[in-house]
């Protein structure tokens, strides 16, 4: 049994996680940001010195993964600062103080997987706040993999497409903006948050030790493929 920190828990896909690592028989410690949220921990994950505490007095952990995040769909002309500020605070400061935590306490090695998004590799309109943050991540995670290999901490990422949650349901409410994100996708169908899940779990599992500084997409071919129109 390994013991792991699961941060935004409440998150629809934190949650499938925290579901397929207990149900694998670990244990896990969840944080999240309401205290309504049932998590073990309330914890603002943009604050350094919290997320730090967590780990040095929750630990230790194998793995650690954060779900921190948000969503804007606006271009960068629409965008106010306010915005843009909760936007990259949501995404990367919370992934930098994950990472940041992680390397002052889990010194003889572990893993930490963040979220990133397919909407940096595919070029998606509205989407230049949130890609932005998750470029950012996937910039943090290719550093920190070089920084704290010599102590065997491994840092990965997961890249999610349209995954049908709470956040993206303005995304999915209607049939028509429903298939059109459906025909972006090669697979033809939006993801779950189980499918992110178990990309995470596989990132965190220590069999897997041979990974670090990779992010794997799981967004049904979005950043990659073109498909052929549906008939």
């Amino acid at each position: 049994m390994a013991r792991f920190l699961v941060i935004a828990s409440s998150s629809d896909i934190g949650s499938a996680a925290v579901a397929l690592l207990r149900d694998g028989g670990h244990e896990v410690v969840t944080t999240a940001r309401r205290e309504d949220a049932g998590a073990d921990v309330v914890l603002d994950a943009t604050d350094f010195d919290a997320v730090d505490e967590v780990v040095a007095e929750r630990g230790p952990f194998d793995g650690i993964a954060c779900f921190a995040g948000s969503l804007l769909l606006k271009p960068a002309h629409l965008t106010s600062r306010e915005a843009y500020d909760e936007v990259i605070a949501a995404s990367l400061t919370t992934s930098f103080a994950t990472v940041r935590a992680a390397g002052r306490h889990m010194r003889t090695g572990g893993s930490v997987v963040l979220v990133s998004s397919a909407a940096v590799m595919a070029g998606l309109p509205n989407h230049d706040a949130i890609a932005a943050a998750k470029a950012g991540v996937i910039g943090l995670l290719h550093s920190s993999a070089a920084t704290y290999a010599n102590h065997g901490l491994r840092i990965n990422a997961v890249a999610p497409g349209l995954v049908e949650t709470s956040l993206t349901a303005s995304l999915t409410s209607s049939e028509a903006s429903r298939s059109a994100s459906e025909a972006m996708h090669a697979l033809g169908r939006l993801g779950t948050p189980d499918d992110v899940a178990r990309a995470v779990l596989f990132l965190l599992d220590p069999a897997n030790a041979w990974i670090t500084g990779q992010v794997l997409g799981v967004d049904g071919g979005l950043s990659t493929l073109r498909p052929r129109q549906r008939a």
